[in-house]
């Protein structure tokens, strides 16, 4: 299972960490695993595009972390963890949000 910690400071997030697996099929066919992936890239790519200071991340452990906050990166994570919400009421087997 594909475990979600977000941690916020007032109104703006602060952190996300993404842990585990999916575990819906295997390594390489996992849809919802490449459905996590593709949000929380796509978001991380978008984000160092806009300020390529605002944040740091790490792959493993998944670990992003804002080091400027502003409304914009704060509006991009708030879209990301939006999507996996999103995700986590169609697979709330493989994806949970602690």
């Amino acid at each position: 299972m594909v475990k979600i910690k977000v941690n916020k400071n007032d109104d703006f997030i602060k952190s996300v960490n993404i842990t585990g697996h999916t575990m819906f099929d295997d390594y390489g066919k996992d849809i919802v695993c490449a459905s996590v992936s593709s949000i929380v890239i796509t978001t991380v790519n978008a984000i160092l595009r806009i300020d390529s200071n605002s944040i740091t991340y790490n792959e493993d452990p998944f670990c992003i972390e804002v080091v400027s906050f502003n409304e914009v990166v704060n509006e991009l994570l708030e879209n990301m963890v939006s999507l996996l919400k999103e995700l986590e009421q169609d697979y709330p087997k493989n994806i949970r949000f602690l």
